[in-house]
């Protein structure tokens, strides 16, 4: 199906590209030579995430063991790193702050859970313990 392609000839150093057959050197005057060209665009990829923001919530509002800090400090190094150019870098910090964060996501929602079923065990107790006969 496919046609096998000539093999390739290295040219000799004195043989020039106009000299060659069907070059522009070859064809009378006034002949008009229709070329076509190809354009790639290349699309650079996107930047990557620094987390900045979600680290600082989790500074402010959620700081279980100083991971919300930390998560702060690595985002602030991979928005450094981005600044700088230095893609994978950012990269590799971003992806640390997104695990910190994430982390300190879930102790904290652990912990509120733990808490909500402390506080209503405390509370149905206390209301049975006050009522000893009722």
């Amino acid at each position: 199906m496919h046609q096998a392609l000539p093999p390739y000839e290295a040219l000799p150093g004195e043989v020039s590209m106009e000299e060659l057959p069907g070059s522009k050197a070859e064809m009378p005057p006034g002949t008009t030579v229709m070329t076509q060209s190809t354009t790639v665009t290349v699309e650079e990829p996107p930047p990557p995430r620094d987390h900045l923001v979600w680290s600082l919530c989790t500074t402010l509002y959620g700081n279980f063991c100083c991971l919300g800090l930390l998560a702060f400090f690595f985002s602030v190094k991979s928005r450094d790193r981005k600044m700088l150019g230095d893609n994978s870098g950012a990269l590799s910090y971003g992806s640390t702050a997104k695990c910190l964060n994430i982390t300190a996501l879930v102790i904290n929602i652990v912990i509120v859970i733990i808490t909500v079923i402390v506080v209503t065990i405390l509370v149905v107790s206390a209301r049975h313990y006050s009522h000893p006969y009722g």
